[in-house]
């Protein structure tokens, strides 16, 4: 990549290293789990959203604090209960006496007013809770007392929640789940991997992990993603996977018809093709393949189509319905 151009503030080559650093910090904690591990990683350079499901120890709340201490941001973790309120996440005003004896109320900033939010259990905090978050993680703002107070960036939410624990939870509204770019399920570690788990986690050894980018450097990645080309044909392509999503679109596929109930927003298409720009500079490729966008829309569309009542009492998941997708919708090429 020595011929890389110079895209933005940074290049290509720069990009690559800066990636590289990270994950090289991050594996010297996670074990195995590369593909999680570049899900996470292009939604932090694309400053977006992740949703981490999977069942408790598989080291979500590890991956997530590891990657902040490979970064110089503000870090704040949240951990969500039924009692947590709106409050406890954005701030709110404080009535404090100054020094001539006035009274005047202050703001109180909360810990969403980070850099890398961390929200664990998410799905344990009741709807309006979560809500509070809403703003903050489509405008980078929140909302007290009729007063606006902007998010410093980079910001960006990483939030986990577990799949088997339903009693006592609080399923995510539709309108939250969309402004997570990704939900990324967590898969179960190998036979080897859980042995270099237990050698790691069963002994005195201890790692001292380095930051090795900013916050100013992330957004130069993420800038240099936007300007990513992708031809027409790819883009019409995912462009057409969307709307196969909906169950009245003439080129929806068998599965979908039978068992969604109602298919992506336009924000599936946006996840994919950020996701698959960021995908081929961590390639080191400077344009968008059918490969990238293949690799992505598992994760980007997951959690947008919802399925009917007959696809949930088949036991259908999206995950099969979005196989069937890629594999009926033509590229055209």
């Amino acid at each position: 990549m020595s011929d890389a151009p110079l895209i933005g503030e940074i290049t290509a080559e720069e990009f690559s290293s800066n990636a590289r650093a990270i994950y090289d910090e991050v594996r010297k904690v996670i074990v195995g789990q590369g593909d999680l591990i570049r899900s996470v990683l292009i939604c932090v350079i694309t400053g977006r959203h992740a949703l981490l499901e999977g069942v408790p120890g598989l080291g979500k709340t590890m991956l997530i604090r590891t990657l902040a201490d490979t970064m110089s941001l503000k870090f704040a973790r949240i951990q969500f209960t039924p009692d947590l309120m709106p409050a406890d996440i954005v701030g709110t005003d404080i009535l404090e006496e100054r020094e001539d004896g006035r009274r005047e109320f202050r703001f109180q900033p909360g810990p969403v007013f980070a850099n890398l939010v961390l929200a664990d259990e998410i799905n344990r905090a009741t709807p309006k809770t979560q809500s509070a978050l809403l703003e903050a993680m489509q405008e980078k703002m929140v909302t007290v007392a009729n007063t606006t107070y902007r998010l410093k960036p980079p910001f960006f939410v990483l939030a986990t929640q577990n799949p088997l624990e339903m009693e006592g939870t609080y399923p995510l509204p539709e309108a939250q789940l969309d402004r997570f770019m990704f939900k990324i399920n967590v898969p179960f570690p190998t036979a080897d991997d859980l042995m270099e788990i237990f050698r790691r986690t069963t002994s005195s050894e201890h790692v001292e992990l380095q930051s090795v980018v900013t916050g100013d450097q992330i957004i130069a990645m993420g800038n240099l993603a936007l300007q990513v080309p992708i031809a027409s044909h790819v883009n019409e392509y995912v462009a057409r996977l969307i709307v196969a999503t909906h169950p009245e679109g003439p080129s929806a596929p068998d599965k979908v018809r039978r068992y969604v109930r109602y298919g992506s927003s336009p924000r599936g298409g946006q996840a994919i093709i950020l996701g698959a720009k960021t995908n081929a500079l961590l390639e080191g490729r400077y344009n968008v393949s059918f490969d990238d966008i293949r690799m992505i829309a598992t994760s980007a569309l997951r959690h947008r189509l919802l399925l009917n009542f007959e696809g949930q009492a088949e036991g259908v998941t999206t995950d099969q319905v979005i196989e069937e997708l890629l594999d009926q919708v033509s590229t055209g090429s």
